[in-house]
């Protein structure tokens, strides 16, 4: 073979080109680094959630120019630390700023488990432990919907699930659109409620139906998909000449935490021959307890569904599921290709093991392995327990929130997103005045810089259609006590009471 001049001779070949007691060391103090600034710190309710840089201070704290020549061991476990310490403690009891937080031992021996394997479980030849746990894990998630028997595979996030949602609706009813693209189908439509995921719209552009055949159905006062509002939205498309497809029901939207009512949604899916698929990234966990099962009364209805278990579960960046009734195989009928340098029919296990094929991607991390180490050592009972805690603190804040002078609800939550206003003392008593709700949508921006440039904790804020600015706040970390939630009030009035 042709080869630059020189490069085969100059480069010996006898030991290996790694230092590997050298590699060790390194991680023996990485690894105390990891488990007192990663872990211990993070969690320590007496530490700040973020020391706050503005970027260019933090850019010279961190160097991050890369050089031709490599660094010393020492300064490399400062790097290490720096890292560590510059970022946000997600894992921190006072880290309240997405549908994520906290950080659970066992999940995070599975993901080392996960990064020391280093390996994708697109077959089982190169993954054999990493398939089964997949397999067995997905078939859990499905029983729990209430499905005996389907299919499913783990993808990059929530969205990612919800593309593939969308991909697979099409390919059942087109399947000549997998080799021949959008050029012969009729305009589709697609239907998602008014407070549903962006990744709706996402999907649409990214699989050529086009942002405007996404049709957003009202919602009601609680941010729920009015039923009869969808039926009349498909008649509308129908009417124009398009082609109803697919509707996406959202269990536990971003900001209200709503649960559209997914039995009248399945009577109008099941009447006009429609996909139904299911975004339960944020509310899907509710499934593991008895007492809350109740808020997603019809999944099992549905065709598809996603589930992020890194969300509620605390399971880790990143674990979405995504899960299917169907089980004659149309997924991997819809994304394969059969590449022979991976998925050979003659090879001498069962091939169905093979599951690589039914995803888009090629590599793919094992998510399923944090998960089923967690499982594994908390049980069914432990999870639905986390799930119950959380509820049972947000009730705890809202009784609080709706006792305090200056705090006042956006509506009483469904589930575990309390959404809310500060009113400083200036503000009270003139919501009559026309200037009221444009001062009020200032006050949660300052407040929320106060407490981030202070690293005292981190709650998000949004406008949500025509109310201004309010505080979301999301409770996931069964490490949160009440002395935490207690603080967390007192601190949102100090840092506005002189706004």
């Amino acid at each position: 073979m042709a080869e630059p001049s020189g490069i085969g001779d100059s480069i010996p070949l006898d030991d290996p080109g790694l230092d590997i007691a050298a590699g060790e060391e390194f991680l023996q103090e990485v690894f105390q680094i990891l488990l007192e600034e990663g872990v211990r710190k993070s969690t320590d309710v007496t530490q700040k959630v973020c020391d706050w840089k503005e970027p260019q201070e933090l850019r010279e704290l961190l160097d991050l120019e890369l050089r031709n020549d490599g660094e010393g061991q020492e300064r490399l476990l400062r790097r290490c630390r720096d890292v560590l310490r510059l970022s946000v403690r997600t894992g921190h009891p006072r880290f309240f700023n997405q549908l994520f937080s906290g950080l659970d031992h066992h999940a995070l021996a599975g993901r080392f488990l996960t990064e020391t394997l280093n390996t994708s479980p697109y077959t089982y030849e190169v993954a054999p432990v990493l398939v089964l746990m997949e397999e067995q894990v997905l078939a859990k998630l499905r029983e729990l919907v209430g499905w005996s028997s389907g299919d499913g595979i783990f993808a990059p996030g929530g969205s990612m699930s919800n593309m593939l949602a969308m991909n697979v609706a099409r390919f059942r009813r087109f399947p000549e659109s997998r080799s021949r693209g959008n050029w012969d189908l009729p305009r589709l439509g697609l239907f998602a409620s008014q407070e549903s995921h962006y990744s709706i719209l996402k999907g649409a552009a990214l699989l050529g139906i086009g942002t405007d055949n996404v049709h957003l159905v009202r919602t009601d006062e609680r941010g729920k998909m009015i039923p009869e509002e969808l039926e009349k939205e498909i008649q509308r498309v129908k009417a124009e000449g398009s082609e109803p497809l697919f509707v996406c029901a959202t269990s536990g939207t971003t900001v209200l935490g709503s649960f559209d009512p997914l039995d009248a949604i399945a009577d109008i899916c099941a009447r006009h021959g429609l996909w139904l698929h299911v975004d339960a990234a944020w509310g899907g966990s509710a499934l593991l307890s008895p007492q809350l099962r109740h808020l997603l009364a019809g999944i099992h209805r549905a065709d598809s569904v996603t589930w992020n278990p890194h969300k509620l579960l605390m399971v880790g960046l990143q674990c979405s599921a995504f899960l299917l009734r169907d089980s004659s195989g149309l997924l991997q009928r819809c994304h394969g290709v059969g590449a022979t340098y991976l998925f050979q029919r003659d090879k001498f296990y069962d091939v169905s093991l093979d599951t690589g094929d039914k995803s888009p991607q090629c590599g793919r991390r094992a998510d399923g392995l944090k998960l089923w180490i967690l499982w594994k050592a908390v049980g069914t009972r432990g999870l639905a327990w986390r799930v119950e805690r959380a509820f049972a603190a947000t009730r705890y804040l809202l009784e609080q929130v709706k006792r305090r002078e200056g705090f006042q609800l956006v509506m009483e939550p469904e589930f575990l997103n309390l959404c809310f206003w500060f009113i400083p003392p200036s503000l009270r008593g003139q919501d009559s005045s026309p200037e009221f709700w444009d001062k009020l949508g200032k006050v949660a921006p300052a407040i929320k810089e106060k407490m981030i440039r202070r690293g005292s904790m981190m709650v998000g804020y949004q406008p949500h259609g025509s109310r201004v600015n309010f505080f979301r706040q999301i409770i996931t970390n069964p490490a949160v006590t009440r002395q935490d939630l207690d603080f967390f009030l007192d601190e949102i009035q100090e840092l506005g009471w002189d706004l």
